[in-house]
């Protein structure tokens, strides 16, 4: 994308954004284990999405996939059946990490890999605890990382202290404690997304939440049901950035997902001074979703650190951007998670904002970024690593250039948001 002077661009109008990337991975992943159809509407069809589909598919599960559905007809969990070949989880860390804690409890032998990138990225804190509860792994790195095998096994129920947040390690586990006789329990040192505990629940399961501590009773039966996937917060929130760093913009973005442990960037924009409206809230298969209405506005820096991180992780790279253009300093801290993304985020957020002429610099865990709200950015060429938020960071980056922007491997977007150029281009305005 290109971009011209600061001030000569802004955003305009209504939109929606496509189905949230998290709810439709897991609305596909109980939609297998539950007997009776489930219809899925507003599935993504991004490609970790499809690929979540593809691997259910090998598995034996009967998938319809209709134009703006996806029709699930479930036998149970005990009726997966041993693939027949390598299960292919593309880039989806989501996809890899969830089907392990499944896959864990079948009495059967399957390998799952992925691109280049998916095969770097860490496993052994999703193995380590399904160790614990009786399943086989192997893999690269002593089974760190993928081509990795799982032979299944009648699993053990336990009891594990997380040492950090994540929401994927957490519904592997409790995808496996599911399938397995007794009460398997999950702590954790601060609350990470909960969209697997309110699947459990929507899909007729029951699950005892007590603060950060999260069990489940095994052998429960769930049911197939139909699931709204509301838009994706993370998607929506490289369009809000476009919004509060352009001059006189008004946008509205329909039918967002605000699931509380997602919208950490609301908090933190609202610290930064940001004009933003939430309205028309209501709730979608025990998911809270509503319009958001974004408005230009004056910003200022903070402090970014602590339990908010976890409900923003995925959104740092565009919080990076915002940053840039807000008055003073932002310091992000706590972040390390950020290190092993689809690419080390840390890493690649600096030096492409850098390129850009943005003053920031990377710590251990974080970064930190001087802002200047009449900085204008230059043009030239960057690099989107294969990343989908870098490439969409980079898009909303074009908006604010003095020069053309040119994003390389900017294609990637379309792993969480197909048509996010087509959709930034359409509500820009000269």
């Amino acid at each position: 994308m290109e971009g011209d002077v600061l001030g000569k661009k802004s955003v305009k109008g209504k939109v929606q954004v496509p189905g949230d990337k998290s709810i439709s991975h897991r609305a596909a992943i109980f939609g297998a284990m539950a007997v009776g159809k489930t219809v899925i509407h507003g599935y993504l069809t991004g490609e970790d999405c499809l690929h979540t589909l593809s691997c259910l598919e090998a598995l034996g599960v009967q998938i319809d996939r209709q134009e703006k559905t996806v029709i699930i007809n479930g036998t149970g969990w005990k009726n997966l059946r041993e693939p027949k070949t390598v299960l292919d989880v593309g880039n989806s860390g989501t996809t890899m990490r969830l089907l392990l804690g499944v896959l864990a409890a079948q009495p059967f032998y399957t390998v799952l890999s992925g691109d280049k990138s998916l095969n770097e990225r860490p496993m052994r804190r999703v193995s380590i605890p399904l160790t614990e509860m009786g399943a086989r792994f192997d893999g690269r790195e002593n089974g760190n990382k993928a081509p990795l095998s799982v032979r299944g096994n009648a699993l053990r129920p336990i009891t594990y202290q997380s040492p950090a947040a994540s929401a994927q390690v957490k519904s592997a586990i409790l995808l496996a404690g599911l399938q397995t006789e007794g009460v398997t329990t999950v702590v954790e040192p601060v609350a990470s997304r909960d969209h697997t505990e309110r699947m459990i629940e929507a899909f007729g399961g029951s699950i005892d939440t007590n603060g950060t501590r999260h069990s489940v009773k095994g052998r429960q039966k769930l049911i197939g049901t139909e699931i709204v996937v509301p838009g994706d917060f993370s998607s929506a929130a490289f369009l809000i950035a476009a919004a509060l760093v352009t001059e006189n913009s008004v946008l509205t973005i329909e039918n967002v997902g605000i699931n509380p442990t997602r919208t950490g960037m609301l908090t933190i924009l609202k610290q930064m001074g940001a004009n933003i409206e939430l309205f028309n809230q209501r709730e979608l298969n025990r998911e809270p979703v509503c319009d958001i209405l974004v408005r230009s506005s004056a910003l200022k820096g903070t402090v970014i650190e602590g339990a908010v991180i976890p409900r923003l992780i995925d959104e740092i790279p565009i919080l990076a951007l915002i940053a840039s253009q807000a008055e003073g300093r932002t310091v992000i801290k706590d972040a390390g998670e950020l290190k092993v993304k689809e690419t080390n985020r840390i890493q690649t957020v600096v030096s492409e904002l850098k390129k850009l002429g943005v003053d920031i610099e990377a710590t251990d865990d974080g970064m930190i970024i001087e802002g200047d709200p009449d900085k204008v950015l230059s043009g030239g060429v960057v690099n989107a690593y294969g990343d989908h938020r870098m490439a969409m960071m980079l898009m909303v980056a074009s908006l604010i250039s003095a020069d053309p922007l040119v994003i390389l491997e900017a294609e990637s977007a379309a792993v969480s948001f197909p048509g996010f150029d087509r959709l930034l281009s359409a509500i820009t305005r000269d």
